[in-house]
């Protein structure tokens, strides 16, 4: 099982980051990812939000990188740990939108992009940006085939529901045809989504167990990524607590974690990350792998 990280400073959900990260800066972000990077970790994360309406704030999290500018900014202080979108919301962005950008920064990268994608549920932000919120579901799966026909080509050629286009030029792109793509949700028609279009189920807000028992309800291709998220980890203060999170979420089907820490600063993250690493050592874990 592979191990990334929910990028602490960037995303600010309720119940889910540190006192200190409030006062955080891009300094702190960057001693964070090189020492991921350096530890072998698979991915860092950052979320999209354009803008989260303030009365939910509080409750739902208002915080939230730019991901494009943020994985870019890391992209040049780290060599191998993949950069993961967790998650783009498709309603916001034409797919070839998404594959210059991205396949930019792939190219920058190194092919170290992984895009995770949503549906989206918050309709005051699709109002504001004038995106269509009904008819949500079919657009997203139209573009998840659009962004597939385009990615790593400079004429691509596509036509669906939504989505058509040829005879446009995209240069620069991404240096590969293939870019692994995670869905995000929490509902059974992202879980099919997934099965059918993308590379891997991210669920959010789910207990192990139902996750488990939506899993049995699919057959999942070879190859096909699970990627759960534990409740935050203190590997250094209850290792043991660590363990039983990690193995509950592998009982349920996960092939990957997104992980989340206990911290007090930024070199006390490094130092849980070094300890989660250390604990992997007494299991059958894997921090790295391939693609």
């Amino acid at each position: 099982m592979r191990f990334g990280i929910v990028s602490p400073v960037v995303f600010r959900p309720a119940g889910l980051w540190n006192a200190w990260e409030a006062e955080a800066g891009p300094a702190d972000l960057v001693r964070i990812a090189e020492a991921a990077d350096r530890l072998g970790y698979h991915h860092l994360t950052c979320s999209e939000h354009v803008a989260v309406p303030a009365r939910i704030a509080a409750r739902a999290g208002g915080t939230y990188w730019d991901p494009l500018a943020t994985l870019s900014f890391l992209a040049a202080r780290t060599t191998t740990i993949r950069l993961a979108t967790h998650v783009l919301v498709l309603g916001y962005h034409h797919p070839l939108a998404i594959a210059k950008r991205y396949g930019t920064l792939d190219l920058l990268s190194g092919g170290r992009v992984v895009l995770g994608v949503g549906v989206g549920s918050l309709q005051a932000e699709f109002d504001l940006l004038g995106a269509e919120f009904e008819g949500r579901g079919a657009a997203a799966d139209d573009a998840i085939r659009a962004l597939r026909a385009a990615w790593g080509r400079p004429l691509p050629v596509y036509q669906g529901t939504h989505y058509k286009f040829r005879d446009f030029l995209v240069d620069p792109h991404a240096p590969r045809e293939h870019v692994p793509v995670w869905i995000g949700g929490y509902t059974p028609r992202s879980l099919r989504r997934a099965v059918e279009l993308g590379d891997a189920w991210v669920p959010f807000g789910l207990p192990p167990e139902r996750i488990a028992d939506m899993l049995a309800a699919v057959d999942r291709p070879d190859g096909f990524e699970v990627v759960l998220s534990p409740p935050p980890l203190d590997p250094i203060g209850d290792p043991d607590g660590t363990r039983r999170e990690i193995q509950a979420l592998e009982e349920a089907g996960a092939t990957m974690l997104n992980v989340v820490l206990r911290h007090r600063d930024a070199g006390h993250c490094v130092e849980q990350l070094d300890a989660l690493r250390q604990l992997r050592e007494d299991a059958d874990w894997t921090v790295q792998d391939a693609a």
